[in-house]
């Protein structure tokens, strides 16, 4: 996995990353749901065209998932380069050289840009994934109305076409049990936050749900003043744990776990990665935050299994996940 995550990045002890996705569609061609084979294969190769003849041509290879095997397939999707119903439909996308933006070329709609800042840095992204907008904005006729924005499959995406989303490490709130009062309160300003790895660890992704009516600049500001909101609150929560024996043992326990573990499978090892990120975070271990970012991006099973050279062998993942996590934490 290239290493787009940073050292020192902006609140990296709450926010893993930040990520922009923008939904584009040619004017002249028909949306994905209604195009023939022989268009959907002349669609992928104008746009391609348009990056390779473009500034960007040496920035972005063409994947044909096609040509990969099903696991490889499944780690594009496990780091959120792609979707889970694009792997599994095999269709063509662009990635850039560091893994920190990839392009989906007719999944939904035509063109689907993805570009990732580590830590709260939603302006990073942004300016990353606009630069790649640029250039399909000036060599494509990109459907979009003066009253309405830019077209979308989605009518959700219609406008703007961005979404803006921060991967947030929220354990003391989860303790707390406060989630679900602030995926509530959130969901007001027209944000949703909801679990990025299903319940195991405490990992939430922030996103905007409004596109219409509004800036590109008001989104962003928004998610971040938000952002900034939940992590005085987490930090605020963290400071109890900091003097409590009882989080200090149960933090030095997930750390024992997954240093001496033979096996672990991916729900145990994110659950107990979640408890010594936060033990690092409040100054009980001395790991670095950035190592442990990389570590929980990369140790679902299709990601290790390229990593290691063991596709053929998805039994081996659990210590294979075991081994990766010994590594990084001694």
């Amino acid at each position: 996995m290239k290493r787009w995550f940073k050292d020192n990045a902006n609140d990296s002890d709450v926010v893993l990353f930040s990520r922009i996705s923008l939904a584009r569609n040619l004017s002249d061609i028909p949306f994905k749901t209604k195009m023939s084979g022989e268009i959907k294969k002349s669609t992928v190769k104008k746009l391609y065209a348009s990056i390779k003849n473009s500034e960007l041509a040496g920035d972005f290879e063409l994947v044909d998932l096609n040509n990969v095997s099903p696991v490889k397939a499944v780690s594009y999707a496990e780091r959120q380069l792609i979707s889970p119903e694009f792997a599994a439909e095999k269709g063509s996308f662009l990635l850039a050289g560091k893994e920190n933006a990839s392009i989906m070329l007719c999944e939904e709609d035509h063109i689907k840009i993805t570009a990732f800042a580590p830590g709260l840095d939603v302006a990073g992204a942004w300016a990353l994934a606009e630069s790649i907008d640029n250039v399909f904005l000036k060599n494509l006729k990109i459907a979009f109305s003066d009253k309405l924005g830019f077209l979308t499959a989605s009518p959700t995406n219609i406008g703007t076409g961005l979404k803006a989303s921060v991967l947030l490490h929220l354990p003391a709130i989860k303790a707390n049990g406060a989630v679900d009062a602030l995926a509530s309160m959130v969901s007001r300003l027209s944000l949703s936050l909801v679990p990025c790895y299903g319940d195991s660890g405490a990992f939430y992704m922030l996103t905007n749900q409004i596109s219409l009516g509004i800036t590109e600049k008001s989104a962003l500001d928004n998610i971040k003043a938000v952002t900034m909101q939940i992590i005085r609150q987490e930090r605020n929560l963290r400071e109890v744990i900091k003097g409590s024996e009882m989080w200090e043992d149960k933090l030095y326990r997930s750390c024992g776990v997954l240093k001496m573990a033979r096996r672990l499978d991916y729900n145990e090892a994110l659950e107990h990665l979640s408890n010594v990120r936060l033990g690092a975070a409040v100054g009980f271990f001395d790991y670095d935050l950035t190592e442990l970012a990389i570590l929980v991006n990369s140790i679902a099973d299709g990601t290790l299994l390229c990593d290691y050279n063991c596709e053929s062998s998805p039994e081996k993942a659990d210590k294979i996940r075991a081994d990766a996590v010994h590594k990084a934490l001694n």
